[in-house]
């Protein structure tokens, strides 16, 4: 892993180049989170001004193998780039360090102040306002990735519905550990797949937890990682699925606000005129695939792969996504 000292000399050297003589790194320190890549936070104090800036980092600046599903820290990059382009809130990119490069592979960005917990944003009352422009907030910003143009863009994973489907029962048949709902949501899935719609960029992971959420609102869009070219219905449900809402099941977006506000603002923005009826296939799919998940953490934790009690926690929740999957089968026909 980094350390200060060996990341300090290579981040003080760009900052010099990119702010000029004088410019200096302050405060570096890692934060918490980020299993698969380091997230370092530092102010650089240059003549005049200091700029609030985030290090995104491979392990020890060095890349390893990763799920073929994970796009590199220069992909992120570009399409932080391209989607700014596009109007969505993101962060700003200032510099992508290649491969081999004193400080690694990495980039650095500007600092979005704000607070990416879920159960805060939803629960505190400085972010009230907020959760009143969440579902618009997250309308808009959906439709401006998804109009982002694919031209241009670095290569990326292409995975639709039926892709994903065959790819998580794959999974699933491996633990040789049936369990009848997930029966279920797969055969219902298939026999009831809705016409492909797209294909467009995906972020693949939009969701509380991924969004930086400041008192007036959405601050920025993070962690583009699974991002993908795919259906633009499978963004639009996941941040709708229960295990996302935090508790705060009665709103369907996110937990803090109407899923009909979200379609209307994305529609708006210009996006698709969906209903809520077309969401509910994409939501069984991702309440599906978090199962399945929760299946691969135990599995972890059984194996002694990941011993960590989060592992054994996270798996365990298989339980609660049966229950989500069967009230989900329960409301189809009311969402039309």
């Amino acid at each position: 892993m980094g350390n200060v000292i060996e990341i300090e000399k290579p981040l003080n050297e760009w900052a010099s180049a990119h702010f000029g003589a004088g410019a200096r790194v302050e405060g570096l320190k890692r934060l918490s989170g980020g299993a698969s890549q380091e997230t370092w936070s530092f102010d650089v104090a240059a003549p005049g001004n200091t700029h609030a800036l985030i290090l995104r980092r491979a392990p020890g600046g060095v890349a390893m193998a990763r799920s073929s599903e994970a796009v590199s820290l220069a992909t992120e990059a570009a399409l932080l780039s391209a989607t700014t382009k596009s109007g969505v809130r993101v962060p700003e990119v200032l510099h992508v360090s290649p491969p081999g490069s004193a400080l690694g592979e990495a980039f650095v960005m500007r600092r979005v102040a704000g607070e990416t917990l879920g159960r805060k944003i939803l629960r505190d009352e400085e972010y009230k306002i907020a959760r009143a422009r969440l579902a618009k907030d997250c309308g808009e910003a959906l439709a401006g990735i998804h109009a982002v143009r694919l031209e241009g863009l670095p290569a990326l994973p292409i995975s639709s519905g039926a892709d994903q489907i065959a790819k998580y029962e794959t999974i699933y048949r491996s633990f040789e550990m049936p369990r009848p709902v997930l029966e279920l949501a797969f055969a219902w899935l298939k026999e009831n797949a809705p016409k492909p719609d797209g294909p467009v960029l995906v972020h693949g992971d939009f969701r509380l937890g991924n969004l930086i959420v400041n008192e007036q609102g959405l601050g920025a869009v993070l962690d583009w990682e699974l991002a993908h070219i795919g259906d633009p219905r499978e963004d639009i449900a996941w941040v709708c699925i229960n295990s996302w809402r935090f508790g705060h099941s009665e709103k369907r977006a996110g937990g803090f606000g109407d899923l009909e506000d979200m379609l209307d603002a994305y529609a708006a923005a210009g996006g698709a005129k969906y209903t809520t009826a077309d969401i509910d296939w994409w939501e069984i799919l991702g309440s599906l695939k978090w199962g399945v998940m929760c299946m691969t953490m135990y599995s972890a934790y059984k194996t002694g792969a990941d011993p960590s009690v989060e592992r054994a926690a996270i798996g365990r929740r298989v339980s609660e996504n049966e229950i989500d999957l069967i009230n989900l089968f329960e409301g189809l026909g009311r969402n039309a």
